[in-house]
């Protein structure tokens, strides 16, 4: 037990080191070429591409379908090597003509991503897309690589391994600073953009994938294990794949669809001072902070207990997982949306220079936080339809999803520009919403019901708490400046941090008490750590 405390303790490091690593990235990529303007949403476009275009052709495929068969492999007595041959070199192959098609085709993804870019920025774009999109390549490496590790029951490089990336990218925006400077306010125009500046900024975002990736052939020696290339593809299973695959790759389709409309729309609004493509992303990292950090971890903590229910048909204990899952979720994460609330003007800042900017970054990180509670909502109700061993209702879900923030999107291009990001974030929230709405109601008729009077009044405690520890953030956050563009919060990056410190713990205190106040019992799932180390110390 020791031993396993110690290893989910270092793969937890590696995945924190990483995420501290990431955010750090991105807020000196958007002090390096601006968080709003011509350049920043250029470069993100760009940079997007060979993300998603993986996750179309092959990232819930990896994850969820061929690593299991990689573990079947690996009690042959070849440790499966032959097996891990073939399909290395089937992924590979895939990836390497993907990639080509994708870079040949840059200039349409361009325009189908981004259709109100003008002239000189869709050509800045489409070249930076020709330095990102070999990314795509090395994405399809690593989770193959680092799925055949974790096989192997070798998990720590696939978790420290992106850390690699991030430290590699930081360090090519530090020469792109040395080399041509700064544009924190993102002044810089398409034209003023070299060859040389390009290949720097895109460059050294593409070779940190690859080192992320490459690194990981590092450890296949200790496994004993060499890659030959192996076209003998018959016998893969890749017909079998196909059909488990389907409404997995349909959910993924749909939400690249939406995520396409999303773009287009954001994109029209590209230019000095309006939060776009760029801004969109930056403030989604910030929105998803508290979901990566405390939704999933607690999440997957009862996903194995709901997988062992449902398997053995017991809904009634799935049910009571399902009910303190959501509130005891819902505790931490309501707490986090009235904090992100509170910070977001000087959150925003960190990105840019310019206080008025921030101001706009500030307004579209809130309106992604007026979906935060749904959205981790929604998590734990995928989850469970997935313990339940049915891919086919979130699918359908899904789609309302995306229909509806289709629609909500595509009216924010009746507005002005300088607001069609805080319309989209908005829209986003309110599509979101819906769909966890829609997904409790199915859950609760496919389990013939749910705990809902338990999961109402908790969450009337929660919101409760959180009014007064909302109110009482801002007055802090007034105070200091954090809503003011001449105030002390936007003095510098230091007093912005500072001022988050503050008014993040003054909201945190204020919530902590009235859920103490009005007895709260999920609050036990705070306090009870601490109180083991109370009681341990005075048995000591």
């Amino acid at each position: 037990m020791a031993g396993i405390g110690r290893a989910s303790a270092f793969l937890a490091s590696g995945t924190m080191v990483s995420r501290v690593l990431g955010f750090i990235k991105a807020i000196l990529i958007a002090r390096t070429i601006g968080q709003v303007g011509v350049s920043g949403d250029a470069f993100a476009t760009a940079n997007i591409l060979p993300n998603t275009i993986f996750t179309i052709i092959a990232g819930g495929v990896l994850s969820a379908i061929l690593v299991p068969q990689i573990v079947k492999a690996t009690v042959h007595a070849d440790r499966g090597a032959a097996y891990i041959n073939k399909l290395l070199t089937i992924t590979l192959s895939v990836l390497a003509a993907t990639t080509l098609v994708a870079m040949a085709a840059a200039p349409l993804l361009i325009k189908l991503w981004a259709s109100s870019y003008g002239p000189e920025q869709a050509a800045l774009a489409t070249v930076f897309a020709l330095w990102c999109l070999p990314q795509l390549f090395f994405y399809g490496l690593y989770s193959m690589l680092g799925e055949i590790l974790n096989a192997h029951k070798i998990f720590g490089p696939f978790t420290w391994s992106p850390a690699l990336n991030n430290v590699v990218a930081i360090a090519g925006l530090f020469v792109f600073i040395g080399m041509f400077g700064a544009d924190s306010q993102g002044l810089r125009t398409a034209s003023e953009w070299s060859p040389m500046m390009v290949a720097v900024l895109a460059g050294s975002a593409t070779l940190g994938v690859a080192a992320q990736a490459l690194i990981l052939f590092r450890y296949w020696k200790v496994l004993g294990l060499r890659f030959r290339p192996d076209f003998a593809w018959r016998g893969v299973g890749l017909a079998e794949t196909g059909k488990l695959a389907g409404w997995s790759f349909a959910m993924i389709m749909v939400t690249t669809a939406a995520g396409i409309v999303q773009s287009r729309v954001v994109s029209a609004a590209s230019g000095p001072d309006n939060p776009s493509i760029f801004a969109l992303q930056n403030a989604w990292l910030i929105f998803m902070l508290p979901h990566s950090v405390l939704a999933v971890s607690l999440t997957t903590a009862y996903f194995t207990r709901m997988a062992e229910h449902a398997r053995a048909l017991d809904y009634d204990k799935l049910k009571l997982d399902v009910s303190a899952a959501l509130r005891n979720v819902s505790l931490m994460i309501v707490a986090s949306a009235a904090i992100l609330f509170t910070v977001a003007f000087p959150f925003g800042f960190l990105f840019t220079g310019s206080p008025s900017q921030a101001i706009g970054i500030g307004f579209v990180i809130i309106a992604f936080v007026v979906g935060l509670v749904p959205f981790c909502f929604l998590f734990v109700l995928q989850r469970t339809f997935y313990a339940l061993g049915d891919t086919r209702t979130p699918f359908f879900f899904t789609v309302f999803q995306a229909v509806l923030f289709s629609v909500l999107a595509a009216g924010c291009l009746l507005l002005d520009k300088s607001v069609i990001g805080f319309g989209v974030a908005l829209a986003t929230s309110i599509a979101g919403t819906a769909q966890a709405f829609v997904a409790f109601f199915l859950l609760r008729r496919r389990l013939r019901g749910l705990d809902v009077q338990q999961i109402v009044n908790s969450m009337a405690i929660f919101t409760f708490s959180a009014i007064p520890a909302t109110i009482v953030g801002v007055v802090s956050m007034l105070l200091m400046g954090g809503m003011n563009t001449g105030g002390w919060a936007f003095s510098s990056p230091i007093t912005a941090i500072i001022s988050m410190i503050i008014a993040s713990g003054v909201t945190g205190g204020v919530y902590l008490l009235f859920l103490w106040i009005l007895r709260a019992r999920e609050l036990a799932t705070i306090t009870a750590p601490f109180a083991k180390i109370v009681r341990r110390l005075r048995r000591a």
